[in-house]
């Protein structure tokens, strides 16, 4: 997809950004995908219907994104955020991932279930997009008139030490292979991964003849697949020269006399594809800014069409609703899972679609600390939440947890603090 000008080139790359998220949204309401809802079926009822679709979506996104890859259509390497970058950031995406885990079991759902749920009706939803998205926002950016972001102040001395190098890249081709052979090697580990995934996905009888969670993993797989392709591949032609819109923002001056429609940051114009912790804080950005084009992202479509998708499939199905809190300590658990998802989204560079499927296309390393991470942090929570509701005052937190942590076969039975309930 090569352009004369940048504009026409920036603009396929936004709108196409923009019709992806909107198909998602739509699908992602129609079929309840939830990654949330994935851990709390198979923690609280041992379904394990939606986890399969979550993992059917893993696997369509690393097949789709090894082939285009080793046909050089997908550039997962060169990409925003640095998934393969060679610093191993194993504390932050094991932290990050905790702590998200936690906040959207308490928020009741992910980033991208909040972007579904505010197209549902869901007010409550709406306060928790806003809170992530500020402290998104600063984790990133500096308080005005300092240099300080939240990341520096809060954990950028203490953990950052903690990086393994790696290498060039982190990715599990470069890591097991690398040298001469190592885009082989990553269609040959992706396709042995991917399939992987998917024996597990379909292995259930129930899950194949489950309509919705197939349809689920499927679209959201190849959303990730096709935002990869898009963001990989629109480019200009400039003074002869084919460029790709990163690098033509890095030489504008190169190219042209005026910066009118020159972009704030070239960084969101390299290849990518769905994440929504940060982009929330792309669009609290953009909206601060007076809804300036140059500060117009990847992120900001990918946030306004997902809610416009789920909103359109909500007004067709007849199922738009507004809520809002039931009760003072619903607003305060929507309000600390929030705080939580907006620290551990940033912290740990993506969500559970952002790394767990997103960030796993690439084969990085990162992604799956993350992803267990993730996961490990949500059935906590609703194990320790079930045990103070069964028992009441005599289940202290550090009884809940002990007893979490045997249920999850984490620790020795020997230690259990309450009866299995």
């Amino acid at each position: 997809m090569v352009f004369e000008g940048f504009a026409q080139a920036h603009g396929v790359f936004l709108w196409s950004t923009f019709g992806i998220a909107l198909v998602l949204g739509a699908v992602v309401n129609k079929t309840n995908f939830c990654t949330m809802g994935a851990v709390s079926d198979w923690v609280n009822m041992g379904d394990t219907g939606r986890f399969r679709a979550w993992l059917l979506a893993i696997a369509v996104a690393v097949l789709g994104v090894a082939a285009l890859e080793y046909f050089g259509a997908a550039k997962p390497g060169a990409s925003f955020p640095p998934y393969r970058a060679g610093q191993l950031l194993w504390a932050e995406h094991l932290l990050g991932g905790l702590i998200f885990g936690v906040g959207m079991t308490l928020a009741s759902g992910c980033g991208n279930k909040t972007l579904i749920r505010i197209g549902g009706g869901n007010l409550k939803s709406v306060m928790v997009l806003l809170v992530i998205a500020v402290i998104a926002y600063f984790m990133i950016n500096p308080f005005p008139g300092t240099d300080q972001t939240l990341f520096t102040l809060l954990f950028y001395y203490w953990i950052r030490p903690l990086a393994v190098d790696l290498g060039a890249s982190q990715d599990l081709g470069a890591v097991i292979v690398g040298g001469d052979k190592v885009a082989l090697a990553r269609l040959v580990i992706g396709g042995v991964l991917g399939i992987g995934f998917l024996a597990v996905a379909f292995r259930s009888a129930d899950f194949r003849n489950s309509f919705d969670n197939v349809l689920g993993g499927m679209v959201v797989g190849l959303a990730i697949v096709a935002a990869w392709y898009v963001t990989s591949n629109v480019a200009v032609r400039a003074d002869g020269d084919l460029m790709s819109l990163q690098g033509y923002v890095q030489q504008w001056d190169f190219y042209n006399q005026s910066t009118a429609g020159r972009p704030a940051d070239s960084r969101p114009l390299a290849p990518q594809s769905f994440t929504f912790i940060n982009p929330m804080g792309q669009a609290l950005g953009y909206a601060a800014s007076g809804f300036q084009s140059a500060v117009l992202t990847f992120g900001v479509m990918t946030v306004a069409g997902v809610i416009l998708g789920s909103l359109l499939w909500a007004l067709v199905s007849r199922s738009f609703r507004i809520e809002w809190f039931a009760s003072g300590r619903d607003f305060w658990n929507h309000l600390a899972g929030a705080v939580l998802m907006g620290f551990g989204g940033v912290l740990a560079m993506g969500c559970t679609i952002g790394q767990a499927v997103t960030g796993i296309s690439t084969l990085a390393i990162g992604p799956f600390i993350t992803f267990f991470g993730i996961v490990l942090g949500s059935a906590l929570t609703m194990k320790v939440q079930y045990y103070k509701m069964v028992y009441e005052s005599e289940a202290t937190f550090f009884k809940a947890l002990v007893s979490a942590l045997v249920d999850l076969k984490l620790l020795p039975s020997s230690l259990r603090k309450l009866e299995a309930v």
